[in-house]
């Protein structure tokens, strides 16, 4: 008998399809039959970039076939060219907007003779979908794709307020540093995620969204995390109701496309392939971070200082108002020694022997699939949630290092030079790197946490 059919709904920011497509996948193989929602413009980033792959298994899942995952779409709400990167409009739009619009969708499914929709496995963040979901009779399972304990701040939120931490608008009444329970990680008051995610004008709309979906998730059934015991033990005692059922990835061999919204460049496989074991300075941002122009070219040439060999992801929208002359003669420069790309499968770069340390915005897929890898890190986080993650490296793991902007606010490079060749030789760090990531694999493999947790949703779903 058929399994029921899922629907999948992500915030629609490339950090969140992500696991979540990962997820689906993984119940994709467990015989549920599974619909991917995403907005009108990232469904399209990800069927282009589909379609600029190779393999097979890319038109399996655009197909949706038996062993494929549906895709769908609904609009977010904002105009056709209006800035999706600023987080404030488009949580502000999409959470007028898309109820309706996902009405619309569950009905138009059942309309088109397609299963009726038994579960909504849900971004925490999505929490008006929830109440969608029980409109129609849906049952709900919620998913944290970001750090257990960034949840954990925001659901001591009133804890927080009465300890005079905060005000009721989500704001430092003091500037210092805490930490919520023991093995979680100190944070500083002026690195809560909720302030930290847009331009402060807009901050009230970030904080009212973490309140509100605070009690939404209370319309949940359960709360799985893109996490793993050991790594947030202090965030899982705290609360034992979340279930980490991570590191998330979709398959060993990374055939199964995980919903890019830029086209892979699979010439940086081969490109390692000829590096020395151990070599390599991957750099990597992610999806959202833009630098200023100087801050580039100091990146840049800290790369070509190191005297290694770097890989460095580089995105279209990455730098505003940078001179094309001075990229040309730098690439033309380092054209023996460094590889620049669009966009790249990290999980599979991170997996490569010849990868010596990951220079990283510290967002929780990066920090997840460095950890899961055995990849020491270099931290330069950018918003939100990334210096919680920032603070788990350097302070509680110790699995990676810091980098201290100047004066200016200017992370040189020197600065990148010097703490590259301090990691790359750090004896102590690359052996807990290395039990990491024995625990993270551990967590995964048949009778881990993760792996019992798993089971747990299934048969959750199953029902």
């Amino acid at each position: 008998m058929a399994k029921a059919h899922v629907l999948v709904l992500p915030m629609p920011c490339q950090g969140h399809v992500t696991p979540l497509m990962e997820l689906s996948h993984r119940l994709v193989d467990h015989g549920f039959e599974v619909t991917f929602v995403n907005t009108e413009v990232d469904h399209a980033l990800v069927v282009a970039a589909l379609k600029a792959s190779s393999g097979g298994e890319a038109a399996a899942l655009l197909g949706g076939g038996g062993s494929g995952i549906h895709l769908a779409s609904i609009p977010d709400g904002l105009a056709g060219d209006e800035d999706r990167k600023d987080l404030n409009k488009l949580i502000d739009a999409y959470t007028r907007h898309m109820p309706g619009h996902l009405e619309r969708l569950i009905a138009d499914l059942e309309a088109a003779g397609r299963p009726r929709v038994k579960w909504l496995v849900g971004d925490v963040n999505m929490g008006w979908s929830f109440e969608v979901a029980k409109k129609f009779g849906i049952r709900v399972v919620s998913f944290w794709p970001a750090a257990t304990a960034c949840l954990a701040f925001m659901l001591k939120i009133p804890k927080l307020i009465e300890d005079g931490i905060i005000d009721d608008k989500g704001l430092p009444r003091r500037q210092e540093t805490f930490q919520l329970a023991p093995g979680m990680p100190p944070l500083h008051t002026s690195l809560l995620s909720w302030n930290n995610s847009g331009a402060p004008e807009g901050q009230h709309i970030i904080f009212d969204l973490v309140t509100r979906n605070n009690k939404l998730n209370d319309l949940a059934e359960m709360t799985v995390a893109n996490s793993f015991h050991e790594a947030e033990a202090g965030a899982f005692k705290l609360f034992p109701d979340i279930l980490p059922i991570g590191p998330l990835f979709a398959d060993r061999e990374f055939k199964k496309p995980v919903g890019h919204f830029l086209p892979e460049d699979e010439r940086c496989i081969k490109w390692l392939d000829a590096q020395p074991d151990g070599s390599v300075v991957y750099v990597a941002f992610g999806s959202m971070a833009i630098f200023d122009p100087r801050q580039f070219e100091e990146l840049a040439e800290g790369l070509e200082l190191t005297g290694r060999p770097f890989l460095w992801v580089v995105r279209p929208d990455f730098t505003a108002g940078l001179s094309k002359a001075w990229l040309a003669e730098f690439r033309q420069r380092v054209a023996g020694t460094g590889m620049i790309v669009n966009w790249c499968s990290q999980q599979q770069v991170l997996a490569h022997r010849a990868v010596a340390c990951f220079v990283s915005h510290c967002g929780w897929n990066s920090t997840m699939e460095g950890v899961r890898n055995g990849v020491p890190f270099l931290c330069w986080p950018y918003f939100c949630d990334q210096y919680l993650n920032r603070s788990y490296i350097t302070n509680v793991w110790r699995t990676g290092l810091a980098l201290s902007p100047n004066a200016d606010g200017i992370i040189a490079k020197e600065e990148l030079r010097d703490k590259v060749e301090q990691l790359v030789f750090d004896v102590e760090i690359k052996e807990r790197v290395r039990l990491f990531k024995d625990a993270a694999r551990r967590c995964v493999s048949e009778g881990g946490f993760s792996y019992n947790n798993f089971e747990k949703l299934v048969n959750l779903l199953s029902e």
